[in-house]
């Protein structure tokens, strides 16, 4: 995640008063695309999960 500007090839996300941005073309292939905000005892952060997988392991999160 990173703080940034919209650009043209961007999909502007709006939900619970933040503003997410994504390139539409990757969008299009991670949809559905779920932003938790998590706190464990090891520690806290933030869960991005969608439907692309991320390698041969099952993992679908980026948090992996």
């Amino acid at each position: 995640m990173a703080l940034d500007e919209p650009k043209d090839d961007d999909e502007v996300v709006k939900e619970d008063g933040v503003t997410f941005l994504i390139n539409k073309e990757l969008y299009d292939q991670a949809k559905p695309i779920n932003v938790d905000f998590v706190e464990s005892a090891m520690g806290s952060g933030f869960n991005i999960s969608s439907s692309l997988s991320m390698g041969g392991d099952g993992c679908g999160s980026c948090s992996c």
